[in-house]
């Protein structure tokens, strides 16, 4: 197979394509190369060529549309800054629930805290019990348990932990003991 005739017949053929497909030039240049490196790795008789790289091109658009989809989601719901600037005496505050809330996990057994975080992360039950090894109809009151212990140490009750620190950055509040 010649490789350089069959870029030069090829190429930009499966470039306004590309272009076509996803309207933006840069993508379809990069789809476009790949294909051609994918190519050099495929022993094909040169009629199956423009073909097989055709296919190969539509489905990198297909990966990519995927992957621009979960990165449009994940930055939607990402963190933004707040919407006015941050006071320092407010930033040290912040800065001082997080050290205890961090503080406070480090008293929690690893299953606990695991368990916790990966739930605030949104983990089904289910996720969770796999991850940790437990059973699914355990998650529940495993995470109840883990929550009462991490109230307690935030809050500085008896059974260990940072005092004064009120709020979590897991999202519960500070309150109650076991």
């Amino acid at each position: 197979m010649d490789f350089e005739t069959i870029f030069a017949r090829v190429y930009p053929s499966l470039f306004r394509y590309l272009n076509r497909l996803t309207g933006d030039p840069d993508v379809s240049a990069d789809v476009a190369q790949e294909a051609f490196v994918r190519l050099l790795q495929q022993p094909l008789p040169e009629a199956d060529a423009r073909r097989w790289l055709f296919t190969v091109a539509t489905n990198l658009v297909r990966d990519f549309a995927r992957a621009s989809e979960r990165q449009r989601r994940l930055l939607k719901h990402s963190y933004r800054g707040p919407s006015r600037p941050v006071q320092p005496d407010e930033e040290t505050e912040r800065q001082e629930k997080i050290a205890a809330v961090r503080a406070a996990l480090e008293t929690l057994a690893p299953r606990d805290r695991e368990m916790l975080l990966m739930r605030e992360e949104g983990f089904r039950y289910a996720e969770i019990a796999e991850v940790v090894g437990v059973a699914p109809g355990s998650v529940g009151t495993l995470l109840a348990r883990a929550l009462r212990r991490f109230a307690a140490a935030i809050g500085g009750e008896p059974s260990g932990g940072q005092t004064g620190a009120e709020g979590s950055a897991i999202g519960e509040p500070a309150a109650g003991a076991e």
